[in-house]
C-alpha cells in the first residue's frame, strides 16, 4: 500500500514538472525560487545601491534531475516490499512500472494546478534534498527590539525583513521572541539602538581579535554604515556644508526613502544652496509623490516654499492631493502660503502673483485684522504704481500699530499722489528710525518744498524741515527750500539755501543755477560772473545767463536791488529760516478782472532814437531799412501795432545785421501787442537775437498764450504756460492770480485759495477778490 502511494505521488510530480517546464516562472514561484525577482524597497536614485542588504539568489533549479531521482525511487521498489496487502491497496500500481506497455492512465496525471504535490511524508525527502535550502534571515536586530519593547523599531525592523525576503514570515508575536543567546551581540545592539558608533566599532573589532572566526552579522554592519552616514549627513547640514551633504547622500542612497523623510529635506535644501534649484526642487517632488504620511507632506511643502521661487512652488503644489473630507490636502497652510507668495512679489515688482492669492490675503487681513497683512498687501499694490489700493492697506496697518514700516509705506503711496505736506507730517516722528526712514522722510520734504502752487507752510514745519535738511546736510531739499523762498520774493534768504546747498554738494548744479539767476535778481553781477566763471563748460544755461533785469521790468515786478554781502562759508548746523509774511515784498497793484485777469501793457527799454513823426499813413516799403525801423518803433509807441509790423518788416530786408536784429525783435513785440503769440514767435526767428532779448520774448509769449487759453476755457493748458514760464522768471502777482482762478475753474479749490493766499499776502486786492470768489463756492450759506 505505501509503495503505491509513492508510485502514485510520483506520477504527479512528474506531471507538474512537464507542464512547468512550459512556464518556468511558474516553476519557479512554486519551489520558492522567485524571491530575487521581487521589487526593492523603493528609494530615490542617486547612484548604485550596494547590493548587500539584498539575499543572495537561489541557483537555477534543474527539473530533470529532480524528475530523475524520483523515478529512480519509484522504478525500483525493494524486493518483498510488495505484500498482498499493499497490493490489494494500490488501486492504479501499473501506473508505476515503466516497463508496462500501457501508457500511464489520464487520470494519474495531474493537471497544471496551484495545489503542490503532497510529497511531504517519506517522499519528500528527495525533492528537499534537490532544492537549495532558504536564505538565512537575520533576526539578531528584530530579537533586540523585540526584547526592548521597541515596537516603532520592531515593525520598521519587520518591514525591511519582507521586501529583502518576500518569503519570510514574521513571528505571530515578535515581542514573546526569545532574547538571543549571544549577549555580546545583544550588548552591540544595544550600543547601536543607543547612537554609540564609536564604541560599537570598538566592540566589534574587540571581540574579532579575541574570538578567530567570528564576524558580525552583515546586518549590524549594515545598518552601522547607514547611521554613520546619517550622523555625518545631519552634521554636515547643521553647519551649512551643503556640498559635503550632497556627496554623503550620493553615496549612501539607502538614506534618502521616504523613512528617512529628514534625510530627504537636508539634501533637497544643500541642492538649492548649491545653485542647483531644480535638483532641490526634484527632490521635494519625490517626496510628494511617493511617500503617504500627511504630516511629512505638509511639512514638505512648507519647508519647500521658504527656499524654493514662486514658480517651482506651484509645479510642486500640483501634486496636491485631494483630502479625505473633499478639501484641498494643503488648506491648512494655504494662508501662509499666501502670505509667503505676496511677499516675494513684493521684492519683484514684475512677478504675477496669481489674483487668487492676492484675494485670499485680503480676506485674511479683513477677517484677522493683523497688521502685517495689511502691510503685505500695501507694498504689493505700491510696488505696482496703486498708490490709493496702497495708501488704504497702509492706513489699515497703521491704525493697528503704527510702526515705522506702516508709516514710510503710506508716506511712500502720499508722496506718489502728490501729498506731501501729509507725508512729511507722516514720517517725522519716525524720521530716525532706520536709513529707510531718514531717506523717506527727506523725500517727502523735498517734494513738500517743490509743490507747484507752494503750500502754505506753518512756521513751526518750516524750522522743523529746516534743521532736520542742515542736520542731515540734504541737497535736493535745501535746493527745493531756495526756490520756495524764491517763490515768496525772499531773493536773499533764496540766495542763502542755494549757497547752502552748494557747499555740501559743489557739482550740484541746479542749485548754481538758482544761485546765479538769484543773484541777478540782487543786482549782484559780480556774484553772477563768479558762477559763470566756475561753472564754465558744465553748465550751457549758467554759461548763457545774462542780465534779465529787463525782464523783470516787461513783468511789472521789481525786486528791491539789495547788494548781496560777500558770500561766507556756510555753517550747517545754522538754520536758514525762511522771513516771515509780513516782511514779504510789496509789488504794485495790477488791475485784475475777476473773470480774466487783466496783462499789464509791456514796455521794452531801447537805445535813443530820433523821434520822427509817424501819424500819416505811408506805404513802408518805400523806406529804407533804418527809417522803416525807427517808422516801426514810433508806431508801437502810439500804439498802432499792425501797421508797425509792416516797418519792421521792411527793415528786416537790410543788409546789416544789426538792423535786422532790432527788427525781427520789434515786429514779434508788435505781434505780442496785437495779441498774435504764434506769429510773435516766428518774427523772433527771422533774425538772431541776443540771450537778454530771447529770454524777454520767451517770457512774453508765455504769458500771452496763457491768457489766449484762459480766455478760450483752456485752463489745464493755461497752468501749462504758465509753469514753463516759472521757469524762466519769478511769476508775477497777476499771473499767481491767473493762476488761481484757473484752480478755482477746475474745482481745485484748496489749491486755488493757497494761490489766492499768497498773493492776497502781499496785499493785492485782486488776490483778495479771489479769496472770496473761493469762499463764495465753497462755503454758499456764509456768504448769504
Amino acid at each position: 500500500m505505501k509503495s503505491s502511494l509513492v508510485a502514485i505521488s510520483a506520477a504527479v510530480v512528474v506531471a507538474s514538472l512537464v507542464t512547468g517546464l512550459k512556464d518556468r516562472a511558474a516553476l519557479q514561484e512554486r519551489f520558492g525560487l522567485a524571491s530575487a525577482g521581487k521589487p526593492a524597497p523603493e528609494l530615490m536614485m542617486m547612484g548604485r545601491v550596494r547590493p548587500s542588504d539584498t539575499p543572495a539568489g537561489n541557483p537555477e533549479f534543474d527539473a530533470q534531475r529532480v524528475a530523475d531521482k524520483i523515478e529512480a525511487i519509484t522504478s525500483s521498489p525493494p524486493s518483498g516490499a510488495a505484500t498482498p496487502e499493499a497490493d490489494a491497496a494500490a488501486p492504479e500500481p501499473p501506473a508505476l512500472q515503466p516497463t508496462s506497455p500501457q501508457p500511464a492512465p489520464a487520470q494519474t496525471v495531474a493537471p497544471p494546478a496551484p495545489v503542490p504535490p503532497p510529497i511531504v511524508s517519506e517522499g519528500a525527502a528527495p525533492q528537499e534534498a534537490a532544492a537549495p535550502p532558504p536564505p538565512a534571515v537575520d533576526e539578531s536586530a528584530l530579537r533586540y527590539f523585540a526584547s526592548r519593547g521597541d515596537q516603532v523599531r520592531l515593525q520598521a525592523e519587520i518591514s525591511r525583513l519582507q521586501a529583502l525576503y518576500p518569503n519570510w514570515v514574521p513571528p505571530a508575536d515578535p515581542l514573546a521572541v526569545p532574547q538571543n543567546g549571544d549577549k555580546q551581540l545583544e550588548a552591540m545592539w544595544k550600543l547601536y539602538s543607543d547612537g554609540r558608533y564609536a564604541e560599537l566599532r570598538k566592540t566589534i573589532a574587540d571581540r574579532q581579535a579575541t574570538e578567530a572566526g567570528w564576524h558580525p552579522p552583515p546586518d549590524l554592519l549594515d545598518r552601522l554604515d547607514v547611521a554613520e552616514a546619517r550622523s555625518r549627513l545631519v552634521n554636515a547640514s547643521d553647519l551649512k556644508q551643503y556640498a559635503t551633504v550632497v556627496d554623503i547622500a550620493a553615496a549612501t542612497p539607502s538614506l534618502l526613502t521616504c523613512s528617512e523623510v529628514d534625510m530627504l529635506w537636508r539634501v533637497a535644501e544643500a541642492f538649492i544652496h548649491t545653485q542647483r534649484a531644480q535638483r532641490g526642487q526634484d527632490a521635494y517632488a519625490y517626496i510628494l509623490k511617493n511617500c503617504t504620511n500627511p504630516a511629512e507632506r505638509q511639512a514638505t511643502v512648507e519647508k519647500a516654499s521658504a527656499l524654493l521661487s514662486y514658480q517651482p512652488m506651484q509645479q510642486l503644489l500640483a501634486l496636491e492631493r485631494p483630502a479625505a473630507n473633499g478639501s484641498r490636502e494643503f488648506d491648512a497652510i494655504r494662508d501662509n502660503l499666501a502670505r509667503r507668495f505676496v511677499a516675494e512679489g513684493n521684492t519683484d515688482p514684475k512677478l504675477a502673483i496669481a489674483p487668487g492669492y492676492i484675494l485670499r490675503l485680503e480676506k485674511i487681513a479683513e477677517s484677522q485684522g493683523l497688521a502685517s497683512d495689511a502691510l503685505l498687501l500695501g507694498w504689493h499694490q505700491l510696488r505696482r504704481n496703486n498708490p490709493a489700493d496702497a495708501e488704504k492697506w497702509f492706513r489699515a496697518a497703521r491704525a493697528k500699530e503704527d510702526t515705522a514700516a506702516a508709516s514710510q509705506g503710506l508716506a511712500l503711496a502720499l508722496i506718489a499722489r502728490k501729498a506731501p505736506e501729509e507725508a512729511e507730517d507722516v514720517m517725522f516722528r519716525w524720521r530716525a528710525d532706520s536709513d529707510d526712514a531718514t531717506a523717506t522722510y527727506l523725500a517727502a520734504t523735498a517734494n513738500l518744498m517743490a509743490l507747484q502752487p507752494p503750500a502754505d507752510l506753518g512756521e513751526d514745519v518750516l524750522h522743523r524741515v529746516a534743521a532736520e535738511v542742515i542736520a542731515r546736510k540734504y541737497v535736493p531739499t535745501a535746493q527745493q527750500f531756495g526756490w520756495y523762498a524764491r517763490s515768496l520774493n525772499q531773493f536773499q534768504t533764496a540766495a542763502r539755501w542755494f549757497e547752502t546747498a552748494l557747499a555740501w554738494k559743489p557739482d550740484d548744479e541746479p542749485s548754481a543755477y538758482g544761485l546765479a539767476v538769484t543773484r541777478e535778481q540782487l543786482n549782484d553781477r559780480k556774484g553772477v560772473l563768479d558762477i559763470q566763471r566756475a561753472w564754465a563748460g558744465r553748465s550751457a544755461r549758467i554759461a548763457n545767463l545774462e542780465d534779465i533785469s529787463s525782464m523783470v521790468s516787461i513783468a511789472g515786478t521789481q525786486p528791491a536791488k539789495a547788494p548781496l554781502a560777500p558770500q561766507q562759508p556756510v555753517q550747517p548746523a545754522e538754520a536758514l529760516p525762511l522771513e516771515p509774511r509780513a516782511a514779504r515784498q510789496q509789488e504794485p497793484d495790477v488791475a485784475v478782472r475777476a473773470a480774466r485777469p487783466a496783462m499789464q501793457t509791456v514796455t521794452v527799454g531801447r537805445g535813443q532814437r530820433q523821434a520822427r513823426g509817424c501819424s500819416t499813413t505811408i506805404d513802408a516799403g518805400q523806406l529804407g531799412p533804418g527809417e522803416a525801423l525807427s517808422r516801426g518803433w514810433c508806431l508801437m509807441d502810439i500804439n498802432r501795432p499792425m501797421e508797425a509790423i509792416s516797418a519792421f518788416e521792411a527793415a528786416l530786408q537790410s543788409p546789416v545785421r544789426k538792423i535786422r536784429e532790432d527788427a525781427a525783435y520789434g515786429q514779434s513785440l508788435a505781434y505780442l501787442r496785437a495779441g498774435l503769440s504764434s506769429n510773435a514767435a516766428v518774427a523772433a526767428t527771422k533774425a538772431p537775437q541776443s540771450q537778454r532779448r530771447a529770454a524777454e520774448l520767451q517770457v512774453a509769449i508765455l504769458a500771452d498764450r496763457a491768457l489766449s487759453a484762459f480766455d478760450a476755457g483752456r485752463y489745464r493748458e493755461t497752468l501749462i504756460y504758465l509753469d514753463q514760464r516759472a521757469q524762466l522768471q519769478q511769476e508775477r502777482i497777476d499771473l499767481m492770480v491767473l493762476r488761481g482762478y484757473c484752480y478755482l475753474n477746475m474745482k481745485m479749490y484748496d489749491d486755488a485759495m493757497r494761490i489766492f493766499q499768497a498773493a492776497a499776502a502781499t496785499g493785492n486786492r485782486d488776490a483778495t477778490r479771489g479769496l472770496a470768489d473761493v469762499r463764495k463756492v465753497t462755503h454758499p450759506d456764509v456768504n448769504d
